[in-house]
């Protein structure tokens, strides 16, 4: 991979990188309060998630700065090879006694504290493969048949493998990234309407037909009638938010931590925010995410190709559709779907997934000339 030119770069968005700088930081401090209890219960050591994310953090920067020092471009020709290495590892953690069980669900593969999600790195695959083929499709994308269907085709093939893991809400994150790539590239609104439609059949019998994912289902419409079940993480969550009040409890002084909310590091670390440091503190993190979300927008129209821009665009999508979706698990506005909040949870995978993902977009932004 050829190393960017620097004479003919601008400047690093500084803004982006001061902003993911700040939601990492909030994460680990986040990490230690809302883990702390959890730590020493299992492992006598309340640090002991915050020295596994700061591991993590440690390994994320070297593939981060990678890619961004390298040339974007260079990810072009290798997008077939993502897309087979993506569906491969998908297929592997599906093999019992290959990919590792938690939780009732087979995600990982690797061993102990050395395992991974493949589907996390799926995400960042199936854009890389998008942007090199509607980069080529042109106007193309306007046909169902050869534009539209084969791209959505594959987008689905690989969400479904991720949804057999089970792992509903990288499945739904890779389908709603692909169809914003696609809407930006000129896709027809009516085709992907009806593709929608077509699938939503589909999707029902598959959700309806698992009594695990019908609980969850009916939980998020009604979270308060099966509180002890079903709807016990929304209710804790909603608890959580609710107690913070405006200016929080205070940082540490969380209660829900203590046992009363599950995954309260991972997936509703959030939740834990808004109990310890208020609405206005959950606020900060949305409005961070806000601003990130127009900085990358910005360097996506500024980029010098169309391969660049359609990078930029799904490497945007992958970070604030995640994260506005687990908001909206943890304030019971959307279904339960097990997604982490980028930069802010607890997950090695999603952290180094995230990190070379906004690498990518300051790479991509300093492509372009200064004056532009």
């Amino acid at each position: 991979m050829q190393l960017s030119a620097s004479r003919h770069s601008a400047p690093p968005d500084t803004v982006l990188f001061s902003v993911v700088a700040a939601l990492v930081s909030i994460g680990l401090i986040m990490i230690f309060s809302a883990s702390s209890a959890t730590a020493w219960a299992a492992h006598r050591d309340t640090a002991f998630y915050l020295k596994r994310q700061l591991l993590w953090l440690a390994v994320a920067l070297v593939p981060a700065y990678v890619a961004y020092r390298c040339d974007y471009r260079a990810l072009r020709p290798l997008a077939p090879w993502a897309l087979v290495i993506s569906v491969l590892t998908l297929l592997v953690v599906l093999i019992p006694h290959l990919g590792l069980v938690s939780g009732g669900a087979r995600r990982w593969l690797g061993a102990g504290p050395f395992s991974f999600q493949p589907s996390e790195f799926v995400k960042l695959g199936l854009v890389v493969y998008l942007s090199a083929a509607l980069s080529t499709k042109g106007d193309r994308i306007r046909s169902l048949t050869y534009g539209l269907f084969p791209l959505l085709a594959i987008t689905f093939a690989l969400a479904a493998l991720v949804f057999l893991e089970p792992d509903v809400g990288t499945a739904s994150l890779l389908v709603f990234t692909a169809i914003v790539m696609l809407f930006v590239a000129g896709a027809r609104v009516p085709h992907l309407m009806m593709v929608a439609l077509a699938t939503i059949p589909a999707l029902a019998i598959a959700i309806l037909s698992s009594p695990y994912k019908r609980a969850r289902i009916l939980a998020f419409l009604d979270p308060w009638k099966d509180r002890q079940d079903a709807g016990f993480h929304i209710v804790q969550s909603l608890l959580a938010l609710g107690s913070g009040g405006l200016f929080g409890v205070g940082l540490g002084a969380s209660r829900q931590k203590f046992f009363y909310l599950p995954e309260q590091y991972t997936d509703f670390i959030f939740s834990i925010l808004g109990e310890e440091l208020g609405l206005l503190g959950a606020l900060v993190v949305v409005v961070l995410f806000v601003i990130l979300a127009y900085r990358a927008i910005r360097i996506a129209l500024r980029a010098p190709d169309r391969f660049g821009f359609f990078l930029a665009v799904g490497c945007t999508s992958l970070i604030v559709i995640q994260a506005f979706i687990n908001i909206g698990v943890v304030t019971s506005s959307w279904p339960v779907t097990g997604v982490p909040l980028p930069f802010v949870s607890f997950g090695g995978s999603s952290l180094v997934v995230s990190l070379v993902a906004v690498a990518l977009l300051i790479n991509i932004g300093r492509q372009r000339s200064p004056e532009r």
